[in-house]
């Protein structure tokens, strides 16, 4: 059984044999039993009538070589003399074909061209079963039928069509909101876990260093390295529980914005750096989404520094203007600028996966960040967030 086919659906050739076969049961009845006055049937009229049902089984791959097949027996008929009222049934089904299996340009032309033919040959033959008018019209009921058949063929398989973009739209749709939603829950993680660690490490290196001749410090370092771990384990239980539970609450606790960035600076303080914060408020509120943008920004940059860039000191600068969120963070240390071939291999990793995130957000949000060296040395990073929503 090809494959796609309705197997309720009888064979292409099954169907052509059962048209021929209920065509020639009139077909031959009424070649044999002809009015009285006319041709009586003998072995032209019966030899005629096998060609043109036989022409009917080859309909779908020839159809017009199949209507002029018919068309000839039937002429053949006239020209003998040989009249009956259902004698052309083998070319109203041989029309039928043409238009279904056609277009409406070929229709026009063969229904137009079968008229002119049956109406000519009812006057140059004398018909005396059917008139003029008559014969000019009945080879145009098959070529309407068949274009009424073909065009609701074609009106369904557009239906079908659209039907199946629709659902490859939506499979697209879906795939691509799977995506989007992987990488946002890979930032996440990212963020959190990235930032913790540089965090946990740096306070670790100091209580081994200091563990011999300054416990009080070295347990200060402990302190702080165990509440930032319980911090990120909090952060991690959040999310990892929003992904098992997608019908459940979103969150324990909410999302971090630009008021906890004082807790960012002091951890990186507390890592040894010179932190330079400036926060300069614009009117309206912040949108809930911009201040999460900015605050990752910022985590991320400082994790950058802290980790790769070796640096003394770094400023930290948000403005806002009312319409945009500006975000730029700049440290002195060693830029992608002074990289030589034999230099440390971790600062050309500033440029991994951190930065990636970064920009996933920002475009997100329909702004735009620049990062690279700074005017002085050092590393520079600065994001510009619409307050507005995503533009464009």
């Amino acid at each position: 059984m090809p494959e796609g086919r309705d197997p309720w659906r009888p064979a292409a050739w099954l169907v052509d044999v059962l048209v021929a076969a209920v065509v020639a049961v009139p077909t031959t009845m009424d070649a044999w039993w002809n009015q009285a006055g006319t041709r009586q049937a003998d072995a032209l009229t019966f030899l005629v009538a096998a060609v043109s049902i036989a022409a009917l089984l080859a309909r779908r791959r020839r159809p017009l070589a199949v209507a002029l097949v018919c068309g000839a027996g039937l002429s053949v008929w006239f020209a003998v003399g040989h009249h009956g009222e259902l004698l052309n049934l083998p070319t109203m089904v041989a029309l039928y074909t043409v238009a279904v299996q056609g277009t409406r340009r070929r229709s026009v032309i063969v229904g137009a061209i079968a008229s002119i033919w049956s109406a000519g040959l009812a006057v140059v033959f004398a018909d005396p079963v059917g008139s003029p008018m008559l014969e000019l019209i009945w080879p145009l009921i098959p070529v309407l039928l068949g274009e009424v058949v073909r065009a609701r063929q074609e009106l369904l398989a557009e239906y079908g069509q659209r039907a199946a973009r629709a659902e490859a739209d939506r499979e697209a749709e879906a795939q691509r909101r799977v995506q989007e939603e992987r990488l946002r829950i890979a930032r996440e993680f990212h963020d959190i876990v990235a930032h913790t660690m540089v965090a946990v490490n740096l306070h670790m290196s100091v209580a081994v260093k200091a563990f011999g001749s300054r416990p009080e410090v070295a347990e200060q370092a402990l302190v702080q390295a165990r509440a930032s771990s319980r911090e990120a384990l909090a952060e991690l239980r959040a999310t990892v529980g929003l992904l098992r539970d997608e019908h459940g609450p979103t969150s324990s606790a909410p999302a971090p914005t630009l008021d906890q960035l004082g807790e960012l600076v002091e951890g990186a303080r507390a890592g040894g750096l010179e932190v330079a914060a400036e926060v300069v408020e614009g009117s309206g509120e912040l949108p809930g989404v911009v201040g999460l943008a900015a605050y990752r920004i910022v985590q991320e940059a400082l994790t950058n520094v802290v980790s790769h860039a070796r640096a003394r000191r770094v400023a930290v600068r948000v403005a806002s203007d009312g319409e945009r969120l500006v975000v730029e963070v700049v440290d002195d240390g060693v830029g992608p600028a002074r990289l030589t071939g034999g230099g440390d291999r971790s600062v050309a990793d500033r440029s991994g996966l951190g930065l990636v995130g970064m920009a996933e957000r920002v475009a997100a949000l329909g702004g735009t960040l620049e990062h690279g060296p700074g005017a002085l040395g050092g590393f520079r990073v600065r994001a510009s967030l619409p307050l507005g929503g995503p533009e464009g």
